[in-house]
């Protein structure tokens, strides 16, 4: 993955991640590519509190050991109950997951933004679990609102899967069993 070339050749990049086993591989080949990345922690539908610092400190780490700048938001799961209300019974990759997605990429732009970074792209698609459509649906739509590039690269390619599965054994990366939300359990 090392001849990654994100949108219109821009070399600063904004990767939303979700948890270490997802994201290490797409840390590992932007870094391998020569590309400046600042890595968003940003979950608030992680459920419950112990399971987001789990997946927090893991990523953390690999981010500390690979001298990688990182940006952490506080665990605040209210605005993401409000996002998702009457949505709880909806099916993995249905309408709850779009709100989900949408949510946390359009906070991304707007640090993106805000930091002039002008590209977001996010390790969402790369778990066989995501709709990669609803994901890049939810990442333009974000950006466009925020005046910034979603990069919808498919992680999952080009070796993308082993990179990933490859970094996780490596690192011995804690993983996780569900999704993150309390509904995906």
């Amino acid at each position: 993955m090392s001849d990654l070339t994100p949108p219109k050749h821009h070399n600063h990049i904004l990767l939303h991640c979700c948890c270490a086993p997802c994201s290490g591989g797409i840390i590992t080949a932007i870094q391998a590519a020569g590309l400046c990345q600042t890595v968003l922690f940003y979950n608030p539908n992680i459920h419950p509190e112990e399971e987001y610092l789990k997946r927090k400190q893991t990523l953390t780490r690999f981010l500390e050991k690979n001298r990688i700048a990182f940006i952490d938001s506080d665990y605040d799961p209210a605005p993401w109950y409000q996002v998702t209300a009457g949505l709880e019974t909806e099916p993995q990759r249905g309408r709850r997951c779009e709100a989900c997605f949408f949510m946390r990429l359009n906070y991304a732009a707007a640090i993106a933004k805000r930091m002039e970074i002008p590209i977001l792209t996010s390790s969402f698609g790369i778990s066989r679990w995501k709709d990669m459509d609803q994901v890049n649906r939810a990442g333009h739509r974000a950006a466009a609102d925020h005046g910034i590039i979603y990069w919808d690269e498919n992680w999952r390619k080009k070796g993308g899967q082993d990179l990933a599965r490859d970094v996780m054994k490596r690192e011995a990366f804690y993983r996780q069993t569900y999704c993150g939300c309390e509904f995906s359990k």
